[in-house]
């Protein structure tokens, strides 16, 4: 496999004001998150709400807020360059849209209200000098001839997704990251959403999909070209080939996920998630696991191309 995108060290904090006259606080978004998307396959990153998953597409594309501070690498291979020191003009000029293509949740959001979707989308290919014509790029996407010549108010939230997906391709990236591209849409169009992504991936992109919906995930892992890592308080907890971690699941929280799904007993993990602004020491898990064995914070250990943070959960 070849790398399009290498995440080394990645730290992600927001500077709060303090309580009352206090020191100043932060918010630990994202906590020495490794991942690297390929070529030809799709990462899904899973997680809870609130635990920094959406932190990340921000960070890559310089768009984090003001009171942001990283750390970290992103690299862009094969030459390097590293998406969290580059310059605002080379993020602008030469990376969104051109090497990264970004879809965001509610997609429709990012359409402007006053114009057609043929409008925007062929403005886009000109802008990006895109190889292929809006109309082509309508099709990729799933996307009927007939919304080019609607406004976007006037379009369902899966057709405004689906134009927000294919202006995201528009300047041909060969990377895609889709953050919750398929919250708040029905099931047939989640499992359209996300068969659209993994044709992506097939086609040769890198492709990032951000996602609580497991069971999505589980779906395209089945048979498609589909890694996954699980997020817990902004850390990376389990990581390998999808299909291998929803057969044999080693995080005690990836077992808890599955454990939550219709068809797996619909028995939500204990407790609740830690807030970001107070992470507990140790493993940030141990008070939803009920384990002694883990006396520290455990590193993300490789395994062959699996991954995991969890000392009881090493396989022998």
């Amino acid at each position: 496999m070849t790398a399009a995108l290498e995440v080394e060290g990645l730290d992600v904090r927001f500077g709060l004001r303090g309580r009352r006259g206090g020191p100043p606080r932060f918010v630990r978004a994202a906590s020495e998150v490794d991942l690297t998307l390929h070529h030809g396959r799709l990462l899904a990153l899973v997680g809870e709400s609130g635990c920094g998953k959406s932190v990340l597409t921000e960070a890559l594309t310089g768009l984090l807020p003001g009171n942001a501070e990283t750390r970290g690498r992103a690299a862009l291979r094969p030459e390097g360059l590293d998406l969290l020191t580059a310059p605002e003009p080379v993020l602008r000029d030469e990376v969104r849209g051109r090497r990264v293509g970004l879809v965001g949740q509610s997609a429709g959001t990012f359409l402007t209200p006053t114009r057609t979707i043929g409008t925007q989308l062929r403005e886009a290919v000109r802008l990006l000098d895109g190889p292929e014509p809006a109309e082509v790029l309508a099709e990729r996407a799933g996307l009927p001839a007939a919304a080019l010549d609607m406004y976007p108010h006037e379009l369902s939230g899966g057709t405004a997704q689906r134009a927000g997906l294919a202006a995201a391709l528009a300047g041909d990236p060969a990377i895609v990251l889709a953050d919750e591209p398929t919250a708040g849409l029905d099931r047939p169009l989640v499992d359209r959403t996300t068969d659209l992504l993994v044709d992506l991936a097939r086609d040769g992109k890198a492709v990032l999909l951000i996602t609580h919906d497991l069971r999505a995930v589980r779906r395209i892992a089945a048979e498609g070209p589909v890694d996954l890592a699980v997020m817990y308080a902004s850390r990376i907890v389990e990581s390998g080939p999808a299909a291998e971690v929803f057969a044999r699941p080693w995080h005690p929280y990836t077992r808890g996920l599955l454990g939550a799904l219709p068809d797996e007993g619909f028995v939500p993990v204990p407790g609740h998630p830690p807030e970001l602004s107070d992470l507990p020491s140790g493993c940030p898990f141990r008070p939803r696991c009920g384990s002694t064995a883990c006396t520290d914070d455990p590193a993300l250990v490789h395994h062959g191309d699996r991954a995991v943070a969890c000392h009881p959960a090493v396989p022998a």
